[in-house]
């Protein structure tokens, strides 16, 4: 399972132009540590469901696919009551797996763009 599906990053950035890009990765970001955040600190297992509803449409939204599944996988399993058997660690160590691979590759992955552009 690929960590992050760089053709969905790449249609991302296609989108919204270059220049927007890094402010919506910045909020996608904060976004997503926010939940994550409160997931590792005190989750609610009332409102998990909807959480990982959240977590799963941001991780699509930026190619992170590994996070995405875990987060799919959880949410359909507080949607059959079982919020109590979600491994909430292993979202949040995918995550900030995910959010590291994303960070340490995104400048080399579109270097070029950066550079004909300049």
């Amino acid at each position: 399972m690929d960590v992050i599906q760089w053709d969905r990053v790449a249609e991302l950035r296609e989108e919204v132009g270059s220049e927007d890009f890094d402010e919506v990765v910045e909020i996608f970001l904060e976004e997503v540590d926010e939940v994550t955040d409160r997931l590792r600190t005190s989750p609610d297992l009332q409102s998990l469901e909807q959480d990982l509803h959240f977590l799963k449409g941001s991780a699509l939204n930026l190619g992170f696919h590994a996070f995405s599944e875990l987060c799919q996988d959880g949410e359909q399993m507080s949607a059959l009551g079982q919020a109590h058997d979600v491994d909430l660690t292993a979202i949040i160590l995918q995550y900030e797996k995910s959010r590291s691979v994303f960070l340490s590759e995104l400048s080399t992955r579109f270097a070029n763009d950066a550079r004909m552009s300049a």
